[in-house]
């Protein structure tokens, strides 16, 4: 499976601006650039939790993808918003069970306040959400 190109045909992704930008291994990396058309704000740029929980989501199954290389439905996530993402979003993934019929994702959702993503070694970024998903792997 090619899942750099599952996941730039994603339309949904792809409407959003969700670029994941690793994905091996049972870690998953991605980004979305914030704009006006994704805050719930009209006064000042702050994500929309849909938003926030779609990048988590995404990510969250690109860790899975990456080591059962099929689509992974969800079956359910939980998120716990923590603040407000006021910047461009970045979310990191790793897996925490692969099973034969479920997988579990551990995900953290950050802002970024300097236009440097966490995990480029930065630890200026919002911690904005955590959240962990649910997957269909059989």
């Amino acid at each position: 499976m090619d899942i750099e190109a599952f996941f730039e045909g994603m339309p949904f992704a792809s409407l959003l601006g969700i670029d994941v930008t690793e994905c091996e291994d049972g870690h998953a990396e991605g980004r979305l650039e914030m704009s006006e058309d994704l805050s719930w704000n009209e006064d000042r740029l702050m994500a929309h939790g849909g938003v926030t929980f779609t990048l988590a989501d995404t990510v969250g199954g690109a860790a899975l993808v990456s080591l059962v290389e099929q689509p992974v439905p969800t079956i359910d996530m939980r998120i716990d918003y923590l603040n407000a993402g006021t910047g461009d979003l970045y979310a990191e993934a790793d897996v925490v069970r692969c099973g034969s019929d479920v997988g579990v994702v551990d995900v953290d959702v950050y802002a970024e306040d300097d236009g440097e993503s966490p995990g480029d070694g930065d630890a200026d970024g919002t911690h904005i959400a955590d959240a962990r998903g649910v997957y269909k792997t059989g």
